[in-house]
């Protein structure tokens, strides 16, 4: 499927090649220092398409300055007060207590490895003469962040066309990386694809993040995905045990779990009676359909199960689970500071989703609950198990997050004094307005200078404002919210609860917070808990709500908008026949497929979104493959990589499995009968 590199001498030779320009050795001369080598970090973001690498370059941005003001202890303080900074500025630096004097400061140091991809040759210029690569040294000391320069496969952009991004991508993919002008190619390759998992490389969380709406992104991130996958997928049934010599002595394929996760920018479905672009709703409903496809593939389609190698590597799905962030974010975060938004120009609005989205990463990054300052009672107290804490490593990530996952997020400020007497007084943590922020509409905290709340709204705007205003007016009674499939279907939870180092969270608190967990999510399996110590000066809470996402309006308008689109027959094309049908696939006992197949043709039709000759088009691209490609065998056809009538059937499976899912609670099962109590004889 894809081109892998099998020899274990050239990759380890290609990780010590970018090894050494990511950890640049500052005095060879030095012996000790030069013999040393360096972790590749835990994390990896790869960034494509224009939105997606300019949010991982946001991301190392800020890692950046994060450490420069960190290790210079502080001496800029009164220069970066002056100036006139955006907004995911401002909140890291309050994260960091940047501007605050005291001698306990929050560690903010990690840096993640960033790779930024796309299909316009001029990256590296956008780039280096973006704002960011203006600033003084970043480009040239954050050495952790590598563009992948790809326009020699292709110099142009998708054309907003997802189905060309993936065929592109697919020939990136496939292409000898010893074929390559770009020599830089073969080191990230081997970084990214070969290599994922085995001890040699030592990062274990990726994510790829890009827009659903544009055509690079959206083509591109999943056919990344896939080739990872098919790489470490591999290993599992390579069973060859490999020769060791000096040099790869203790790097063989003995792997470790990887987590991937997408990080997929929604676009906005309606936007103040704006009509939006239908093409950017068609791309994005390709990529879910296709991801739910694939998702149904893995984790359910059991019908002819076979565990053969053959049979699973041709189920594999591009990521563990995919984030849904809208777009729409922005716009509510604006109609909430004081509704200007009629003001905002196009990138300061971008600015909002990068935050929002950073904020996300930075959480998840710095999820390692430290759990050595609370004894187990603290957590049997709060009613938490302290088997249930994790760290979010690749494998708690792995066996705990699948499908589409949205993000809760909310911050609250830490009173400078937690004594007692101002708990008693209310001036404490309000824990349950901490919750109600985090699933609120998204909105700007001007405390703490942070976006909060929900990624991606359940239902639509006006009636998801109206049942929350119910639920704090009845008290924090979640009996009408959690009736949203949102929240009722939902499998599985993970929160992460950071805290300042020397606060302690009282166990009422936690208490309190399991009980919204419990009455929100009646449903979930699996709920899991973070503690974060030390890694933010304030009280965040993030939660991730697993698979029930795909069931919300704005997840299933976008797929319906692509199937009327591309594969609708033409009757069906323009009325609501298909859409009433997709609610009635979805919500009936048994799922009707010979009507899908009454209403849908076979394949997607790409034509549908271009407004040119689609047939005088697939020829170029094809031609391209076959001249970049030398391998007859290896050549794939546009018309190979279409979605297909049973893409959507299995994304309607998919659905309809969440759609039901449910769980019976514990019941308590005796052989003793109600009543039964044993008298004891008399003598």
């Amino acid at each position: 499927m894809y081109f892998t590199e099998r020899d274990l001498n050239k990759i380890l030779t290609n990780l010590d090649a970018l090894r050494a320009s990511v950890f640049p050795v500052s005095n060879p001369d030095n012996e000790i220092q030069s013999r040393k080598q360096q972790n590749f970090p835990s994390v990896c973001l790869i960034g494509l398409g224009r939105c997606g690498s300019n949010i991982a370059l946001d991301v190392a941005s800020l890692v950046y300055s994060a450490r420069n003001f960190y290790l210079s202890e502080f001496n800029n303080e009164e220069k970066q007060t002056r100036e006139q900074e955006y907004r995911p500025m401002r909140w890291i630096k309050r994260s960091l207590h940047l501007s605050n004097s005291q001698a306990v400061k929050p560690v903010f140091l990690i840096e993640p490895l960033v790779m930024l991809g796309d299909l316009d040759k001029d990256i590296e210029g956008r780039i280096r003469f973006s704002h960011k690569g203006e600033k003084s040294g970043f480009l040239h000391d954050y050495t952790k962040m590598k563009i992948m320069d790809l326009s020699e496969v292709h110099a142009g952009g998708a054309g907003n066309a997802p189905i060309l991004g993936q065929y592109l991508a697919k020939i990136i993919l496939n292409k000898d990386t010893q074929r390559f002008a770009n020599p830089d190619w073969k080191f990230i390759h081997s970084y990214l694809i070969d290599s994922c998992g085995i001890k040699a490389n030592q990062s274990r969380l990726y994510f790829y993040i890009f827009s659903a709406g544009g055509g690079t992104g959206s083509g591109m991130a999943s056919e990344f995905g896939l080739a990872q996958q098919y790489a470490y997928m591999s290993k599992t049934f390579d069973t060859r045990m490999l020769a060791e010599d000096e040099e790869n002595r203790g790097h063989s394929f003995v792997f470790e779990p990887i987590f991937t996760s997408g990080i997929c920018i929604l676009p906005n479905i309606s936007d103040h009676g704006v009509e939006m672009s239908e093409a950017l709703h068609i791309n994005a409903g390709r990529l879910l359909c296709k991801y739910l496809a694939e998702e149904w593939d893995f984790s359910y389609n059991f019908d002819n199960e076979d565990s053969s190698e053959s049979s699973v590597m041709h189920r594999i799905r591009p990521w563990n689970a995919m984030m849904l962030i809208s777009n729409d974010i922005m716009r509510y975060a604006e109609e909430t500071d004081d509704g200007g938004i009629q003001h905002i120009d196009v990138n300061a609005m971008e600015k909002y989703a990068n935050q929002y989205i950073s904020q996300q990463i930075f959480n998840i990054l710095t999820a390692q609950a430290v759990t050595t300052d609370y004894d187990e009672n603290y957590f049997r107290r709060a009613g938490i198990d302290i088997g249930e804490t994790i760290r979010l490593d690749a494998n708690d990530l792995f066996m705990s997050l699948a499908g589409p996952v949205a993000v809760a997020y909310a911050e609250s400020v830490i009173p400078a004094d937690s004594s007692l007497a101002d708990k008693k007084a209310g001036t404490s943590l309000n824990i349950d307005d901490l919750f109600f922020r985090s699933i609120d509409l998204p909105h700007f905290n001007k405390v703490t200078q942070a976006i909060e709340g929900i990624s991606l709204l359940p239902i639509e705007s006006g009636r998801y404002r109206e049942t929350l205003a119910s639920y704090v007016k009845n008290g924090y009674n979640a009996t009408e919210l959690k009736d949203l499939h949102f929240f009722k279907n939902c499998s599985s939870v993970v929160s992460i609860v950071s805290l300042p180092k020397d606060y302690k969270l009282s166990y009422m608190d936690l208490n309190r917070l399991k009980s919204h967990l419990n009455s929100l999510f009646p449903n979930t399996t699996l709920k899991r808990y973070a503690l974060v110590i030390g890694a933010s000066a304030n009280i965040s809470l993030t939660t991730l709500i697993v698979k029930s996402p795909c069931l919300s309006d704005d997840f299933l308008t976008l797929i319906v908008a692509f199937i009327k689109r591309c594969f609708a027959k033409d009757n069906y094309r323009f009325d609501e026949q298909l859409d009433k049908a997709m609610l009635e696939f979805i919500r009936s006992d048994d799922f009707d497929e010979a009507a899908v197949d009454t209403m849908l043709n076979e394949f997607e039709n790409p034509a549908k979104i271009l407004d040119t000759n689609w047939y005088a088009i697939k020829p170029m691209y094809e031609k391209k493959y076959r001249e970049l490609i030398h391998n007859k065998d290896k050549f794939v056809s546009i018309n190979d990589i279409r979605l297909s009538r049973d893409s959507v059937k299995k994304a309607i499976k998919y659905l309809r499995e969440i759609y039901r899912h449910k769980i019976s609670k514990t019941k308590v099962i005796s052989l003793n009968p109600a009543g039964s109590t044993s008298t004891s004889s008399k003598d």
